[in-house]
């Protein structure tokens, strides 16, 4: 029987209007680059994008918990999906 993965909760610091897309690491943090502009919510859905295809999981699996409309946010990532 296989375990269940654990929800982590990740500190991210956005980067808009990039010339690519990409994730870094700073620490305990991250640094992603996107080439969204932060309009209409354009910047936040790449994003988590960028962080499924990083983590490996899919995009449901992903959420914003604080800072949606802030360069700095926190993602939770669920492991299970």
């Amino acid at each position: 029987m296989a375990e269940k993965g654990e929800v982590k909760r990740i500190m991210v610091r956005v980067i808009p209007r990039s010339s690519r897309a990409g994730v870094e690491s700073m620490g305990d943090a991250l640094r992603v680059h996107l080439k969204s502009p932060p309009v209409e919510g354009k910047a936040n859905k790449e994003l988590i994008s960028v962080l499924a295809e990083y983590f490996k999981v899919r995009k449901s699996a992903l959420s914003i918990v604080k800072g949606a409309t802030s360069r700095d946010k926190l993602v939770e990532v669920d492991e299970n999906g």
